[in-house]
């Protein structure tokens, strides 16, 4: 007779294949680095290698190593790159950096200076843009409450147009102003940022403007020479010389 099957060789099998998968204990000197370890000679090795590598390569330098860097050493020639506002005129520079400061007068006036019906009046074709920069400086210097009617249309909005005149220096009203009275269709002489200061200087107003009380202004300039663009009165100033 052959001898009976053990009754737990299915068990042992199952253990035995248990065992074959456990891995297998490392001595203490094969023990793997820890990965702390590992993350500080990685550091170390970018840091040598820049120290060493610096010298023998010549240095590194942004002018040298900018993709964007013209052959002849013209600068670069992307958009508001480096050195390109050295190129524009007075009015070419206060439209390019008003059309970025403009933003935060988008939110109501719309990217068109279109306005929103009954709520925010529009500023192309506006007269209150067009019409006299005493008044326009005046409004978003201290802002503006209560009815107002542009391009015959009436607007009211709750608590009115806020002034700028605290979170934008003078220069950067001057931008957005030469940018607004020269988009949509709009045509007129540029803001500098002499004129904008004079209003502030001789006007310490705190409350906002209603629409009656600058109604004096409405054809009013601030004095003062126009260096460039549309009615300029003043020679711009020569670009500097290419080096």
């Amino acid at each position: 007779m052959s001898a009976p099957a053990h009754p737990d060789s299915t068990d042992l099998d199952r253990l035995h294949s248990a065992v074959k998968r456990e891995k297998v204990d490392l001595a203490p000197e094969s023990q793997p680095a820890p990965l702390w370890a590992m993350f500080l000679l990685m550091f170390v090795a970018i840091i040598a290698g820049a120290q060493i590598g610096g010298p023998l390569l010549g240095g590194w330098s942004f002018d040298i190593s900018n993709p964007f860097a013209v052959a002849n050493g013209g600068g670069d020639p992307r958009p508001g790159g480096a050195g390109a506002g050295g190129t524009l005129d007075p009015f070419a520079l206060a439209m390019k950096k008003g059309a970025s400061g403009y933003a935060v007068c988008g939110g109501c006036h719309q990217g068109n200076g279109g306005g929103l019906p009954g709520q925010f009046p529009p500023l192309a074709k506006s007269e209150f843009v067009l019409g006299g920069t005493e008044r326009l400086i005046r409004i978003t210097q201290h802002g503006l409450v209560g009815p107002v009617t542009v391009n015959g249309q009436n607007f009211n909005t709750a608590g009115g147009m806020q002034p700028f005149g605290g979170t934008m220096s003078s220069q950067d009203l001057a931008n957005v102003l030469t940018f607004v009275r020269n988009s949509w269709g709009n045509e007129a002489t540029m803001v500098t940022k002499d004129m904008v200061q004079k209003v502030r200087d001789e006007e310490k107003r705190a409350s906002q403007w209603t629409a009656a009380e600058l109604e004096p202004f409405a054809k009013k300039n601030v004095p003062g020479d126009i260096p460039a663009g549309p009615g300029a009165t003043a020679a711009a100033a020569p670009a500097p010389a290419a080096k």
